[in-house]
C-alpha cells in the first residue's frame, strides 16, 4: 500500500486577500517542508517578477514577504495516498480535505481562491466545495507551476498568475 502524503499548515496572515491552493505538496516539497521546493517548480520565479520577493531567500523570508503581500498558501488536501509527485497519481479514495470552511472564517478579508492548476481546482469541487459556506468567492485556476506542466512557458504562466496581484 501507498504511504500516505501529508500537507502542510496553511502559510497565511489573518489579513490575507488571496489564497493560493494547490493540490498536495510534492514528494520534494515534503521532504523540505516547504511549500514549492522543488528546484524547477517555477511558483517563486513568479513571485519573484510580480512581487519582488527574492526566490532566493530564505524560504521562511519569503513566506512572510508574500503574507505581507496578502498572498497566502495551502493545499485543497490535507491527506492522500500518491505514488511519486504528480497529481495524476493522487488516489482520490484516500484524499482528506483541508478545513477550508475553518481557514476562511478565520480570515475574513480573503476575496480570491487561486487554484495552482487544473487538479486543484477539479480536487476542490470534489472534496470541498459543496460543503463551503462561502461560494460567493472569486476562484480563478491558473496554469500549474509544477515542472510537469511542460505545454506552457513561465512567461505565459506569468501572465496568467498576474490575476493574484489585488490592490
Amino acid at each position: 500500500m501507498l504511504p500516505l502524503n501529508e500537507g502542510f499548515a496553511a502559510a497565511a496572515s489573518r489579513d490575507a486577500r488571496v489564497l493560493v491552493l494547490g493540490s498536495l505538496p510534492g514528494l520534494r516539497s515534503i521532504a523540505a517542508g516547504e511549500y514549492y521546493a522543488h528546484p524547477r517548480n517555477a511558483f517563486w520565479l513568479i513571485v519573484e517578477e510580480l512581487f519582488a520577493i527574492p526566490r532566493s531567500a530564505p524560504y521562511h523570508v519569503r513566506i512572510e514577504k508574500l503574507n505581507g503581500a496578502g498572498i497566502g498558501l495551502w493545499d485543497v488536501l490535507h491527506a492522500s495516498r500518491r505514488q511519486g509527485s504528480l497529481d495524476a497519481k493522487i488516489d482520490a479514495a484516500s484524499a482528506v480535505a483541508n478545513d477550508l470552511q475553518g481557514f476562511l472564517n478565520d480570515h475574513p478579508r480573503i476575496e480570491l481562491l487561486a487554484f495552482n492548476g487544473k487538479v486543484a481546482a477539479q480536487l476542490f469541487d470534489r472534496h470541498v466545495s459543496a460543503g463551503l459556506l462561502a461560494t460567493q468567492l472569486r476562484r480563478i485556476t491558473l496554469p500549474s507551476t509544477s515542472p510537469a506542466h511542460a505545454a506552457m512557458t513561465v512567461d505565459e504562466k506569468l501572465r496568467h498568475w498576474r490575476q493574484i496581484k489585488i490592490s
